[in-house]
Parts: structure tokens; sequence; C-alpha cells
């Protein structure tokens, strides 16, 4: 988007069907993204949530203010064309998931951990026929192979407006588990948060808050939400 006219050019937007889908115009014209590619996406939800960023601009484009446009952008621009290389990435965090990689002590950590994180890799188990192993420690032990297979294949057969979220949902939370509860909505997605950051908020407990960290973690947050919201919206069946 920094190729982008930092002045508001256009009066309105609106949606556009297309043969792709759904596209923004602004004044009848379509959008596009940086890489200069006719903005299109599968789901008119989405397209609106885009015309309402551009609604919302004032005298100057704020691109921050954006998060909708951004992932279509990166879908179009990026994604589709390094599918394979993006799940790939995205497919290795199966064999060394977040949820796997628990602390011998203290007792309400371990504790903590597993309350959180066994429902999910029990999840993952019965709903994807991948279990997944925990151990103890932070160094690295191969999973088995037919469970990695087995969540590698999901990962590949998302389109790619689907990696472009789950890209986020994987990446912030460090778990493929948990980017692919965010998807199926297992559950609540501020419950799913909160499990990506057990161990920072158990540091947060013992040793206070550090102010620096806790913004960090704030903006990590909104795009995890905003990516759990891009994926929720791809599956909303709206009429034309």
């Amino acid at each position: 988007m920094s190729e982008w006219a930092p002045k508001r050019f256009w009066k309105s937007a609106d949606i556009l069907i297309t043969d792709h889908g759904f596209g923004v115009v602004l004044d009848g014209r379509p959008v596009r993204t940086p890489a200069k590619a006719v903005l299109h996406v599968p789901s008119r939800s989405i397209a609106e949530r885009i015309v309402q960023e551009f609604d919302a601009q004032n005298e100057r484009i704020d691109p921050r203010t954006m998060p909708f446009t951004r992932t279509a952008n990166a879908a179009v621009d990026k994604v589709a064309v390094q599918h394979a290389d993006v799940a790939d990435m995205l497919a290795d965090y199966g064999d060394s998931d977040l949820l796997c990689y628990r602390a011998e002590a203290p007792d309400e950590l371990v504790a903590r951990q597993n309350d959180m994180w066994d429902p999910l890799l029990d999840w993952a188990a019965r709903q994807m026929n991948a279990r997944l192993e925990p151990r103890v420690g932070v160094m690295h032990a191969p999973q088995d192979t037919a469970a990695v297979t087995a969540l590698r294949k999901r990962v590949h057969a998302l389109t790619e407006f689907e990696l472009a979220a789950f890209h986020d949902l994987v990446a912030i939370s460090g778990s493929l588990v948990i980017g692919f509860a965010a998807k199926a909505q297992f559950k609540p997605i501020e419950e799913l948060w909160a499990a990506s950051r057990v161990d920072e908020t158990w540091q947060q407990e013992q040793w206070g808050e550090d102010e620096e960290a806790t913004e960090m973690a704030e903006h990590k947050k909104a795009a995890f939400l905003h990516a759990s919201e891009f994926m929720r919206l791809l599956s909303v069946q709206t009429s034309d």
C-alpha cells in the first residue's frame, strides 16, 4: 500500500460483482493492489468491510486503518503467486507446535498448560486425524510423520485468501493447531488468543507488567483477531 497516493481522491466506494467474486470501485474505477492487479475477494462480506475502510478515510489515507484491504492485497499479490511456499512454511509449524512444548515446573504453570493446551491437541487428533504429542522442555523432538503430513495436506488445501489470514493466525500464535482451531471456530477467539499467551501471561503474573511488551502484545492481538474475522467472513454467504 506504500505505492498508493497519500491523499483521498474519491468521493464514494462501492462493491462491483466480478467474474472472480467481488471487487471494489472508487468513483467507478476498480481498486488495484500495490502490484497493480485488480483487487477481488470471494466474499461480499469482506468486500463490504473494504468499502467501509475506504469510506472511513479522511483527507489522507492511513493504511494502518485498512486491515481487510491489506489482507486481501496480500492474498492477491503474494500468496496467490507463491501458494505452495507459503503453505509449506506454515505447515512446518506442525512439527514444532507451541502446544507441544511444556514446562517442567512450577506445578501451577504445568497445570495451566495442560488445561488450556490438551483440549486443543485432542481436538486436532479427533477432527483432523493428527495426534501431536507434548514433551517437556524446549528442545525439538519430531512429531509423528503421519500427523504432520495430515496437517500439511490441510494447509495446502486452503485458498489464497484463507492462507493469507491463516498466516497471521499461525505465525502470531506459534501454533498450527490454534490456527486450525480458529478457522473451525472450535473455541471463542479470545480463548484461543489466551491459549497462545499462557507462558507470557504467567511471566507477567510473576514479575509484573512490562509496558513495551504489553503494547506489542496488544498489536499482535489486534492482528490475530482481525485474521480470525477475515477467515470467518470468507464463509459468510450473502446475497448478491
